[in-house]
């Protein structure tokens, strides 16, 4: 070793990039779905993966992660939730990233139409059932994972379920939105009672007609997260 290589600094450890992940869910026929994007090119080409990508650095972390989910799936303006950071120094076999993940939840149909289910959409973004995931890029499959866990605790304390209703719906479609996250069957009566008691809806014009007697309509007092006991 020579003297001036023995005098020169070690070099500088690469700094990580940071990103952002959005795990967008729905309920469709009765089951969880979430969004999902082909990759086409890399180490993972050929799979999906939920939108997301870099953060520049004139922007936020909530900006990059609407910027990103806008541009790869056309869904904008909804209420994001940060959900976890996930950091292993082997996620991503292109270099060190750290992402950020997001989690939200829609109505389908009310603000954007996915391909699959008959539609097709100007993004190559597609519902998966998250009992059925593909094969995921990343450590994708761990996010959705817990963003599960997560809206199934939220669930319980909170009224984040409106994020899946339209404006109107009756108590059997709300029952039929939780059963879907949580992964079971609920007591109708017991539902009915317990969510009509919390006070956070209210009676809406006109009712909704089937196969059986026409059912009420009810809409949320207030389309905003609130804290409030809604599964014992």
């Amino acid at each position: 070793m020579t003297p001036d290589e023995k005098a020169s600094p070690p070099p500088e450890p690469v700094t990580p990039a940071v990103a952002v992940d959005v795990a967008v869910f729905t309920v469709l026929d009765g089951a969880l779905h979430v969004l999902l994007i082909p990759v086409r090119t890399g180490a993972f080409a050929g799979r999906s993966a939920l939108p997301g990508g870099r953060v520049r650095f004139d922007e936020t972390l909530e900006q990059a992660a609407r910027r990103q989910l806008g541009a790869q799936t056309g869904v904008r303006r909804i209420y994001l939730e940060q959900l976890y950071t996930f950091g292993s120094p082997t996620r991503d076999p292109h270099g060190r990233v750290v992402s950020v993940a997001y989690f939200a939840l829609i109505p389908h149909g009310a603000r954007f139409v996915a391909r699959g289910h008959g539609v097709t959409a100007p993004w190559d973004a597609r519902w998966c059932r998250v009992a059925r995931l593909p094969p995921l890029a990343y450590d994708h499959r761990a996010v959705i994972r817990i963003g599960l866990i997560r809206l199934r605790a939220k669930l319980r304390y909170t009224n984040l379920v409106y994020g899946l209703l339209p404006a109107r719906f009756t108590v059997s479609e709300l029952q039929e939105m939780y059963e879907a996250i949580v992964g079971r069957r609920l007591d109708r009566r017991n539902f009915r009672k317990k969510i009509l008691s919390l006070g956070l809806l209210r009676r809406a014009p006109g009712v909704r007609r089937g196969a059986h007697r026409p059912a009420a309509l009810y809409a949320f007092r207030q389309r905003r997260p609130m804290m409030i006991e809604v599964l014992g």
